[in-house]
């Protein structure tokens, strides 16, 4: 397995593992942790760090020189040498290293005599290994910094009823795999034996196996026979009733009281199977009245669709969830949209598809395979069979025009035309013959559909991916002010009328129709210190912005040996020229040493030949820059580039090792100052370089971490997109590497099995043939990378992970909080610094509003909270650890908190000390002057 390579910045230069073997061969291997006396010795920090596994192949000589040149600072990759910047705070009960990196005695005593839970080499004492024994961290108690104020909350109180709530069972034969058909059977078996079999009850159903009664059927288990007419049988012959089989067998009664006690407070495990109950009978009649898709349901009627063009148009919904909170259960509604296939006749919807007129033109083969890509999987109806709507799934497209397709009309294989069959069988006569059929049904019995006797059905979600074209106007319709999207939020509540709604009637389940009230504060912003040649010196944010007048960064990096390449025709060589020259003064003014001339006059290419004008422009430079290589690469590019983007960044990153820098045209053209001094911020934490730090951090005032040296880690996974069934999942972990002022970062990237969340490199071993066991893995390295960047190992991990759902919170916290304590363990016998675990979490349904929308000092320009806001009560956990804070200060549409839950703290934070640290860091992202809606560490 090829090395990989970490690149030192205050942003994250994330490196990819070209290879797979290990993470996705052998995920078993992660588990065994590397024991000393078991085929290796102890090793210290120190000692790893010289150490390379004998099976990893190292990369080529000048990829080494060149990662290690960058910005002029070899220091970053060779020996641990301090730099003025990053020295050690002196603070009261500083631990001491000694020479050789050894266990920090005094430290470790210090932790173990706090209680701060320090573990052995395999597991600390107290950490379970599995999840029923395993409880998250309960909440240490509420905040108190900040400005307090009251925030409107689109959660809805939900009074719990005083029935006896009862689970049955539900088969259904033969098995139905639709749950749609699953509901209109078993709402035929309630219309015909409400009144007598059910006793008058009316139940909640979810689709597959289960079935709610408030109060006990007159049975314990029954047989039903249902008839159901099957509205999409095959072409040939009348519509044919189905029977089925449902059998109902009472499982259990929900305990309700467990339900009390966990809303109380007074437990610490929720009831899922009766919260789910509730969840089920709130959505039974939005599930009859509206288009279901997840836990949303979308409708036309709720508001006009939009266009999204090439036959998609976007609807209007709300999602809803019953969620447990202190204020008691909480119905969470908020407003969706999502992109539907436009109902249109196929021969409409095929020409937008296109783009072009289908009925005039024949069609070429490329037009083909997109109708049929299109079309794959979409419901039609006829239309040439007056009030006889039948509905098929488009299974194909043939490949021959309708005019020349015939079929067997008989046993005896009497054969005749599609253009026949019609006008003889339904009087139809097709005008389009030139155009290909739709196939429908089967492979073995397919049956040919003409084009235009077809609509598409409605209410058909589209799940692939949308074009930029499409996001654009998608995210034109979403996009609300806070105001408005809280009046959509009530209408909607009133609309649903959940109090007139019979399965509530029936559950005795009672929502209110006002926004949940609640108490929040207003973390003030934290200073910022700039570098001490600049007019202004340190800043304080207003309302989550600032600026860079007057400023200089506080660690600017120096760029000799630059160069540029034009990738776009409208921009002409002076224009470019006047804009590189307008850069590099901006590069000066804020504080870089950066060379007015590029090492070679710019280079104007094709997009198509961008990997043959990349490798020329790369050793042109250096033959220019005598065999110097190239520092920076600025690529200017057109503003619809496709994927000239992505193609250069790999070719860069992976082929040459170059920092690049892209410019869409149109920037090129403004030349405005804003642009440039963000081009600036960019480029220097690109070179290794810190725009600002926070100043508590060098005064050493951020509590449990200034104390002692803390290294701070962020991790999420990116999956691919829906469709694509076999391309990897992406893992990234960064962390700080300049602590004190934890500003710096660097970053490893891996791929990983499709659609795995459990991250399965954060620590690995392996067999080597000459050293036996060897260990490895992203947090190893990146322990090692702290402890040559500061001269001192980590004595307390903060781990910030991004994108987990509730469901694998314990899956999740079980195997990374393991793959952390053996990843400190094989660099160290006894190891094993404290950890902090914290989940964010930004797809949720949350959103907060200003009580008063007038108020002009509780809202942002755009109508939002302000920046700052955090809410630890009322809506949040009735008994775990966890916060909504809205850390930035919204630009368009409605801010979304991020939702943090600290699932393990071994550093007993306080509510106040998580919530700072936090928002302070989503003050130090490198690449603008405002904060950030989550944390660097914390997944950006």
């Amino acid at each position: 397995m090829p090395v990989r390579h970490m690149k030192e910045s205050s942003e994250q230069h994330l490196v990819i593992k070209t290879h797979m073997q290990n993470s996705m061969n052998q995920p078993q291997k992660h588990h065994k942790p590397a024991l000393n006396g078991k085929g290796t010795s102890p090793q210290t920090l120190q000692e790893s760090s010289n150490t390379k596994p004998q099976n990893q192949t190292s990369p080529p000589a000048k990829n080494r020189g060149r990662r290690r040149g960058r910005g002029g600072r070899k220091s970053d990759q060779g020996d641990a040498c301090m730099r003025p910047s990053s020295r050690p705070c002196t603070v009261a009960h500083k631990p001491v290293l000694n020479p050789t990196g050894d266990l920090l005695a005094n430290a470790s005593k210090g932790l173990i005599e706090n209680g701060k839970n320090v573990c052995e080499m395999e597991m600390g004492p107290g950490f379970p290994t599995s999840s029923k024994s395993l409880s998250l961290a309960p909440r240490p108690g509420y905040g108190q910094v900040g400005t307090k104020c009251i925030v409107k909350a689109n959660h809805f109180l939900a009074e719990l009823p005083d029935k006896d709530l009862n689970h049955y069972d539900v088969t259904i034969t033969p098995e139905v795999a639709s749950k749609t058909m699953n509901r209109a059977i078993m709402a035929e078996l309630v219309r015909l034996y409400k009144e007598s079999d059910l006793g008058m009850r009316l139940p909640a159903y979810d689709g597959r196996k289960s079935l709610y009664t408030a109060g006990e059927l007159p049975f314990a288990r029954k047989e039903f026979i249902i008839k159901l007419i099957d509205e999409e049988d095959g072409i040939n012959g009348p519509k044919r009733g189905r029977e089925y089989k449902v059998v109902i067998k009472f499982v259990a009664r929900a305990n309700m009281y467990h339900l009390g006690q966990f809303l109380a407070g007074k437990r610490a495990d929720a009831p899922q199977e009766t919260l789910q109950i509730f969840d089920i009978v709130l959505r039974e009649l939005s599930s009859k009245r509206y288009c279901p898709v997840g836990r949303s349901f979308f409708s036309p009627d709720i508001r006009a669709p939009q266009r999204l063009g090439d036959g998609l148009e976007s609807w209007c919904g709300f999602y809803q969830s019953i969620r447990p909170t202190q204020m008691g259960l909480s119905l969470n509604i908020d407003m969706a949209s999502a992109a539907f296939i436009e109902p249109l006749p196929v021969i409409e919807f095929v020409a937008q598809l296109l783009g072009k007129d289908i009925l005039s033109r024949p069609l070429s083969d490329s037009d083909r395979v997109k109708i049929k890509k299109g079309l794959r999987g979409v419901k039609v109806e006829v239309t040439h069979r007056g009030s006889v709507r039948r509905k098929y799934r488009v299974s194909g497209l043939t490949s021959q025009p309708t005019r020349e397709l015939v079929f067997p009309v008989d046993e005896n294989s009497t054969m005749k035309s599609v253009i026949e069959y019609f006008q003889e069988m339904y009087g139809f006569t097709i005008q389009h013959s030139h155009l290909p059929c739709l196939q429908v049904g089967n492979q073995k019995k397919a049956n040919y559909l003409p084009m235009e006797a077809c609509k598409i059905v409605e209410g058909q979600r589209y799940t692939k991916r949308l074009n930029e074209r499409q996001i654009t106007a998608l995210l034109r319709v979403t996009c609300q002010r806070p105001r408005d999207r809280e009046n959509d939020i009530l209408q909607t509540v009133q609309h649903n009328a959940y109090n007139q709604d019979p399965y509530a009637k029936e559950f005795g389940i009672k929502i209110s129709e006002k926004l949940a009230s609640v108490e929040a504060r207003i973390l003030p912003a934290p200073w910022l210190k700039y570098h001490e040649t600049g007019k202004e010196k340190d800043c304080l944010p207003q309302v989550g912005q600032w600026n860079m007048m007057n400023k200089k960064m506080i660690n600017g990096m120096t760029v000799s040996r630059w160069a540029c390449i034009n990738f776009s025709r409208s921009v002409q060589e002076s224009v470019a020229r006047g804009f590189c020259n307008e850069l590099a003064q901006m590069c000066q003014v804020s504080g870089m040493e950066f060379n007015s001339e590029p090492v070679i006059p710019i280079y104007n290419a094709r997009p198509e030949h961008v990997e043959k004008a990349l490798k020329h422009v790369y050793h042109a430079s250096t033959n220019r820059a005598k065999a110097k290589e190239l520092e920076l690469l600025l690529a200017i590019l057109p503003d619809n580039n496709g994927s000239l983007y992505g193609d250069l960044k790999r070719i860069c990153e992976t082929d040459l090792g170059i920092i690049s820098q892209c410019c869409l045209s149109k920037h090129v053209f403004k030349i405005s100052k804003q642009y440039l001094a963000n081009l600036s911020l960019k480029i220097n934490v690109k070179m290794g370089g810190r725009n600002t730090v926070l100043l508590d951090a060098i005064s050493c005032r951020i509590p449990l971490v200034s104390d002692i040296p803390t290294i701070i880690f962020g991790a999420d996974v990116t999956h691919p997109e829906n469709g694509e069934d076999s391309s990897p999942s992406i893992a990234a972990v960064v962390a700080s590497q300049d602590w004190p002022e934890v500003t710096k970062y660097a970053g490893l990237v891996c791929a990983q099995a499709h659609r795995q969340e459990l991250i399965q490199d954060l620590y690995k071993t392996w067999q080597d043939p000459v050293r036996g066991a060897v260990s490895g893995g992203m947090i190893r390295d990146l322990l090692i990378s702290f402890r040559k960047a500061t001269g001192q190992k980590p004595l307390r991990i903060i781990f910030y992970r991004d994108g987990v759902s509730e469901g694998q919170f314990y899956q999740v916290l079980l195997y990374e909080l393991d793959a952390i304590r053996k990843a400190c363990a094989s660099l160290e016998p006894n190891y094993q610094p404290p950890v902090t675990f914290i989940v964010v979490q930004k797809r949720h349904h949350t959103r907060l509003f200003a009580n008063n929308h007038r108020d002009r000092n509780s809202t942002d320009k755009s109508g939002n909270i302000l920046p700052g806001t955090v809410v630890d009560s009322k809506i949040c956990h009735p008994t775990e650890f966890d916060f909504y804070l809205c850390s930035h200060a919204g630009i368009q549409g409605t801010s979304r908190p991020a939702h943090y839950h600290v699932l393990w703290d071994e550093n007993n934070f306080t509510a106040d000390g998580i919530q700072s640290l936090t928002n302070n860091l989503c003050y130090t992202y490198a690449r603008c002057t405002r904060s950030v809606s989550v944390g660097k560490s914390c997944g950006q």
